[in-house]
């Protein structure tokens, strides 16, 4: 379920940025700002760089065995509920969608 939840936003934000790129209007003597799509993607993009690096910064830290088994067990316990929201949250946009 979580995996058609995630091909499906996909789809949608390679929708979103297909019509973005194809409503550009011609060069002009500005140079132009990025689109909204281009400039959100690359905020989301930096800000997940900098997380990664944080977090595997923080785990190269603190890199001990009794807490890399904290770690994999929150890792799952996490992952497990976060699929478990997913499915639910999806099941509701779809409900919402369709209708009655």
């Amino acid at each position: 379920m979580g995996t058609r939840f995630l091909l499906a936003l996909f789809l949608v934000l390679l929708v979103l940025g297909c019509e973005v790129q194809g409503a550009q209007l011609p060069p002009q003597d500005e140079p132009a700002s990025l689109p909204l799509l281009a400039q959100v993607q690359e905020s989301l993009s930096s800000y997940w760089g900098t997380a990664k690096e944080a977090a595997q910064g923080l785990y190269q830290k603190t890199y001990l065995n009794d807490m890399d088994e904290k770690i994999r067990d929150l890792y799952s316990k996490g992952s497990a509920a976060m699929s478990t929201y997913a499915g639910i949250f999806t099941d509701q946009l779809l409900t919402l969608l369709k209708g009655d």
